[in-house]
Formats: structure tokens, C-alpha cells, sequence
């Protein structure tokens, strides 16, 4: 191959490709959250990477995703069949965004299989073809949970969506966050009773939920670009900041409501905020945990009830770690009734990349192994094949070196590996049914019989 043949082989932007030891890290991460969602009755499903492009972008589910179509390349030597081969109309066809419009389509497909309300869990990989930028991926993996109803859901499983949060972040760890909650009905109801036109009330919760990221003179710039007066500005940057514990805030709204006119809708979210709280207070949410944030919206328009984002104290910039909230409509696009929804997403690919920049989490060994058995002399290789299975029968992870090789060289690519234990067995052990078992993090060695030698190891591994 010539220079000029070169081929490019590195990662496409965006596109993720972890080593051994961050590999095992998200494995870990995703076994600790699937016990979590398991331990709440949640079921796993899993949908195709590729959905109708039609099903996608229904209804405004697209919201600012970019998505990737998909289309047919042929080799050279079938170019005759490209009319064929192209898929157009209702059959194009493009990678799924999110979980949540493709569990839509696939109630959809299964409605009269399945039983309401629905819990589904489900960690699959999904493509947004966003700018790529640090901690920011075209490719990433995302776990997420929801139940769907047929007809109506119990605003209890609104409440149970922090528990679940709150389990998973303390399980694995990472330090003090806080779930901050809101509820669409009551942006919606507040931006009504203040005489915002029905139609600038998307495009204006769209512009609150940025605030975090363009900041309080872009947010006013924004809504005086669509048409709000100066009074009206001042009043929704000043809903937006009412803080303070949750019942603070809940009696602050509470408040509001006599000196408003229209504030039906805004009377309703509060109430179903109200119910929320008690219901995570029940389920027993550290307080600490937890606040109402009526800065929350969740830019996708088809949330409409309680919405959910969750910050790591102290590493804010890190932005949402986990997020979503409940909608009425989604479903109901393909399936003709009212069926509503409330899930999470806890974005895996992103949290983890910036949480191991961070700091907060480190990359685990490149290896499971736990127990090497080195090759000494490789006429004893039935030896160790069977000291390699013993181990294994009694729950070790082992790898067994097979290569002849020098035994300075086999332990010092055990320590790089970070395995811990290393057996080794020479022709004087053989002959008194004994080993030399060395702890590679202390730098120790002891000899122990073969029949203890299970028993030395888990000494050993705690």
C-alpha cells in the first residue's frame, strides 16, 4: 500500500470508542443502574437503532435534534440497482435520536401484547448528528426508564421518578446532587394568566429553559423578540426566581393565584406539583436532595407535566446529568387514545466521559482478571490448566499464561494490568503439592498448599 492508499482509520468525530478499563467502568455504571430501575418493577426492552423517519419526526418529536437518515450504499458492481435500492416517502428510514419516540412506536406495534401501565427500562445507543465537542457525542449510550398508561397515570409515578434518581447517584457515588423539579402546567398556566399569546407560550418556555446557558440578557432579548412587553419580561424572569424550600415556593404560588385572572391551568400544574413532593417526602427523598426549580421546562414540546433535571453540587458546569419528565400526547400520536408517560434519561456516554474529566470517577483496571497463574515451566502446563479451573469453579476470574516466557516479564505485565494475585508453581511445588502465591499490590509472597490455596485467595481479595 502506498502513502497516497493510506487509509484513515481514526474514530469519526464524535464517535466514541472506549479502552478496556473505561469499558468496564460503563459496564459497571449500567449494572448498577439496571438494578435500580429492577428493583422498581421496571421490565427491558429493546428497539431497533433504526426507525421510520416519519415516526421520528411526528408531531414535533424531532424538537432541535438533528437526525441521521439512512440511505442505501451499493458496491461498484451493483450501481444498476440504486432506483431499486433508494427508499423514499413513507419508507425512509434514520437512526433514533432517543428511547422515548421509539417505545412510543413500539407501543404502538405491540399495544394489545403488553400490560398498563407499562414500565419499561432500556440502555441502548442512539445518534444525534450534533457539533461534537467535549463531552458532547453523535454517538452515545442512554438509560431510560418510563411507564406508560392507558387512559390515565397516577401522578405517584411522577413522584417515584427522584426516588429512583436519587438511588442510582448515591449508588455509584458520585458525590452531593440535587433533582430539581417543575411542572410545564405551571409555566404554561403562569405565562397564560399574564396575557402571553397562546401561540409565544412554546417559543417562551423554550427561551426560560435556556436560561442556564445564554444567561438573564439573552433570555430578555429573546422574549422581547417574541413579542413580550417590558412588563411582562420582568414578571416571567421574576416567576423564574422564586426560590427557597419546597413549601416556600409552593405557598409563593399558592399566592399568586387571587391576584390572577385565567389561572386555571396555572392552579392545576400547582397541585400536581404539590402531590409530587408529597409523594417523593413519602417515598423518603432525603430534603436535601430535592427542590422546585421554576426555571425547569425541558425544551422537547411534547413534556407537559412534571419535568426533572438533576445537577452535581459543586460541578455545575457539568450541566444535566439526568433529566425528563411526563407527557400526555406522545403516545397517543400512534395508537388513537390517551395513553400518558413519565421517564428519565440519564445520558451514560456523556455523564461518564465528563465525570471521569472530572475527576469524580476514575477508569477501572483494564482487566477482570484476579488471579494469574504464570507458566514456569511449560511441561507443568496440566498443572496449571488445573489450578486455572479450580480457581474458576470457586468464583475467581483467572487467566492462565500459555506463552513460555520470563516469569519477571509474565508478573510485570500482571502489575500493568492491575491484576492482584499471581500462582506460581515450579517442579519443587509439584512435587510437595504446594504454591508460592504473590500479592502484586503489596509486593508480598507466601507458600501455601494447593488444597488452601482457594481459601489464601479469598483472604486475600477480602
Amino acid at each position: 500500500m502506498t502513502k497516497a492508499d493510506k487509509i484513515n482509520f481514526s474514530c469519526p468525530s464524535g464517535f466514541p470508542e472506549f479502552l478496556p478499563g473505561e469499558k468496564r467502568l460503563e459496564l459497571y455504571l449500567m449494572d448498577t443502574i439496571r438494578q435500580v430501575f429492577e428493583r422498581y418493577g421496571f421490565t427491558p426492552i429493546e428497539t431497533p437503532a433504526v426507525e421510520r423517519l416519519e415516526v421520528l419526526q411526528a408531531k414535533g418529536n424531532q424538537g432541535d435534534n438533528i437526525i441521521y437518515g439512512l440511505q442505501p450504499i451499493l458496491p461498484p458492481n451493483r450501481q444498476a440497482e440504486k432506483d431499486k435500492a433508494g427508499e423514499t416517502g413513507s419508507e425512509e428510514r434514520a437512526l433514533k435520536f432517543d428511547q422515548t419516540v421509539p417505545l412510543a412506536a413500539y407501543i404502538a406495534r405491540h399495544l394489545n401484547e403488553l400490560t398498563f401501565p407499562f414500565a419499561r427500562y432500556q440502555m441502548d445507543v442512539v445518534f444525534r448528528g450534533e457539533r461534537a465537542k467535549d463531552g458532547r457525542f453523535r454517538q452515545f449510550r442512554q438509560c431510560d426508564i418510563d411507564v406508560v398508561g392507558r387512559g390515565q397515570l397516577n401522578l405517584l409515578y411522577d413522584a417515584q421518578i427522584p426516588a429512583i434518581i436519587a438511588e442510582i447517584f448515591q449508588a455509584i457515588q458520585i458525590g452531593e446532587f440535587l433533582i430539581r423539579i417543575n411542572n410545564r402546567k405551571v409555566l404554561t398556566g403562569f405565562f397564560q394568566a399574564i396575557q402571553i399569546a397562546v401561540e409565544k407560550i412554546t417559543p417562551c418556555i423554550r427561551i426560560v429553559d435556556a436560561a442556564e446557558k445564554i444567561g438573564e440578557a439573552k433570555v430578555k432579548q429573546a422574549l422581547v423578540a417574541e413579542g413580550l412587553d417590558e412588563i411582562q419580561v420582568e414578571r416571567v424572569l421574576a416567576f423564574t426566581k422564586i426560590n427557597g424550600s419546597v413549601d416556600d415556593v409552593l405557598s409563593q404560588l399558592k399566592a399568586m393565584i387571587p391576584s390572577l385572572e385565567n389561572a386555571e391551568i396555572l392552579k392545576a400544574g400547582i397541585d400536581e406539583l404539590e402531590t409530587v413532593i408529597a409523594g417523593v417526602r413519602n417515598l423518603g427523598v432525603a430534603e436535601s436532595c430535592f427542590c422546585i426549580d421554576l426555571a425547569i421546562a425541558r425544551g422537547l414540546d411534547y413534556y407537559t407535566g412534571t419535568v426533572y433535571e438533576t445537577s452535581l453540587i459543586g460541578h455545575e458546569a457539568l450541566g444535566s446529568i439526568c433529566s425528563g419528565g411526563r407527557y400526555e400526547e406522545l403516545v397517543g400520536t400512534f395508537v388513537g387514545e390517551k395513553m400518558p408517560g413519565v421517564g428519565i434519561s440519564i445520558g451514560l456516554t456523556r455523564l461518564m466521559s465528563r465525570l471521569l474529566k472530572a475527576e469524580i470517577l476514575k477508569s477501572f483496571s483494564a482487566t477482570p482478571v484476579q488471579v494469574l497463574v504464570a507458566n514456569m515451566q511449560p511441561e507443568l502446563m496440566p498443572v496449571y490448566l488445573e489450578t486455572s479451573q479450580k480457581l474458576r469453579k470457586a468464583g475467581f476470574s483467572v487467566q492462565t499464561v500459555f506463552e513460555p516466557k520470563a516469569v519477571g516479564k509474565q508478573l510485570q505485565q500482571a502489575s500493568k494490568l492491575g491484576i492482584p494475585l499471581c500462582v506460581l508453581i515450579g517442579e519443587a511445588e509439584v512435587s510437595t503439592q504446594k504454591c508460592n502465591l504473590k500479592d502484586l499490590r503489596k509486593g508480598e509472597q507466601i507458600q501455601v498448599s494447593l488444597a488452601d490455596l482457594i481459601d489464601e485467595v479469598k483472604k486475600l481479595l477480602g
